[in-house]
Formats: structure tokens, C-alpha cells, sequence
């Protein structure tokens, strides 16, 4: 028997800027994670200091089924990373002119790392400043960041649905953070891809 039938795809390593760092306004506005464009992004161990997501542990809710919601978790949604060019395929998909960072809570835009979303775990981005997040996976996207969008455009009640169809595989990556720093806009980062392959295991061996 083979024991790896699908080959694992090399680790790579690619080259983007930051284009803008955002943070969580006071309270978090009518949805709770909406952001607001600042000049720099501090990191800390614990995430951001004064972000809605800023603490080394955080309470689970609906996407962790395997615990009580609310129980006490290691915090592996620290920052939020959305990409310059999936922003602007969700805007087309839902058929309107854009779709800003702030609107859905994102942390940090970046530029130029083709298919953010599709990132494995384990990936690092590195910051010219000597930043670090290792990227923790895909963000899913939720109903309550469509309705934050429709908020901008009258008369399209239908995006708060539709954007969770059109923004799977979109919505950017979730991380935390490994190294300390500053971050901002403008600023080179690094993404060490590692070795990565497809969990596949015969069928007929499920727990």
C-alpha cells in the first residue's frame, strides 16, 4: 500500500507589501468588528493592544462545535489579513463597486501574495520591521459581515447572504502573532510557504 498517494507540494516563498493596518473602533460599531485605517499596526504577543481580538486566550463560539460555547481557548484569531485582489473579486461577485477592509474587520489589506486565502498553516509572515504572524487558516465568511456591507448599499438586503456564497475561499486568513512589532502600510512582508500536502487516508478508516 502507498502510504502517501498524494505528493506533498514544496514550500515557497513570495514577496508582497502592506497597503493598509486597521484596528477595532471603540465598541466595535453597530457589528461588533468593524475597523478604522490607522498609520501603524503594534503587535504584541497578545495581538493587537485595544482590538476587539487583542488577548492570548479568547472564548470559542460557533466555529469550535467541539467545545461548550464559551469556553476558554488558545486566541489563534489574533489579526485578520485580507488581500487586495480577493476584496475586489467579492465586490464583483456581489455585483457592487467595492468592498472595504473595514467593513468586514479586517487588520492588515496585502498585495502581491496570490491566493492569501489558500495559505496553508504553518505559514509565516515575515514584515520588513521584524514583525511575524503565523497564519492559523481561512477566516469563513458570516452573514453579520455581509449585513455590514449592505449597510453601505441601499436596497441590497440580499448581499448580507450572498456574500457568504461569493466570499469562501476569499475572506483572507486568521493568524497569531510570533514575533512582536510595528507594522505598517507600505511596508515589504515576506511569506515562507512550508512543505504542505492533502489529508487524504483511505476510505473506511473514519473514527
Amino acid at each position: 500500500m502507498d502510504l502517501f498517494p498524494v505528493p506533498p507540494t514544496p514550500g515557497r516563498r513570495l514577496t508582497g507589501r502592506v497597503t493598509a493596518t486597521l484596528k477595532a473602533e471603540a465598541g466595535g460599531g453597530d457589528y461588533g468588528f468593524v475597523t478604522r485605517p490607522i498609520d501603524a499596526l503594534e503587535v504584541a504577543y497578545e495581538g493587537i493592544p485595544g482590538d476587539r481580538h487583542f488577548g492570548l486566550t479568547r472564548r470559542s463560539g460557533g466555529r469550535e462545535p467541539w467545545y461548550p460555547r464559551g469556553t476558554e481557548m488558545r486566541n489563534d484569531r489574533q489579526v485578520s489579513l485580507l488581500a487586495v485582489d480577493e476584496l475586489a473579486a467579492i465586490a464583483g461577485g456581489l455585483d457592487i463597486p467595492e468592498v472595504k477592509a473595514e467593513w468586514i474587520g479586517g487588520n492588515m489589506v496585502i498585495d502581491g501574495l496570490p491566493q492569501l486565502s489558500m495559505m496553508p498553516p504553518r505559514t509565516r509572515l515575515m514584515f520588513a520591521g521584524g514583525a511575524v504572524i503565523a497564519i492559523e487558516g481561512q477566516n469563513g465568511p458570516c452573514r453579520f459581515s455581509g449585513k455590514s456591507i449592505a449597510v453601505h448599499y441601499p436596497g441590497r438586503e440580499d448581499i448580507e447572504h450572498g456574500f457568504v456564497k461569493v466570499a469562501k475561499r476569499l475572506r483572507g486568513v486568521v493568524g497569531w502573532i510570533e514575533r512582536p512589532g510595528v507594522i505598517r502600510p507600505g511596508e515589504e512582508v515576506v511569506a515562507r510557504v512550508p512543505e504542505h500536502w492533502t489529508y487524504a487516508p483511505p476510505a473506511g478508516v473514519d473514527g
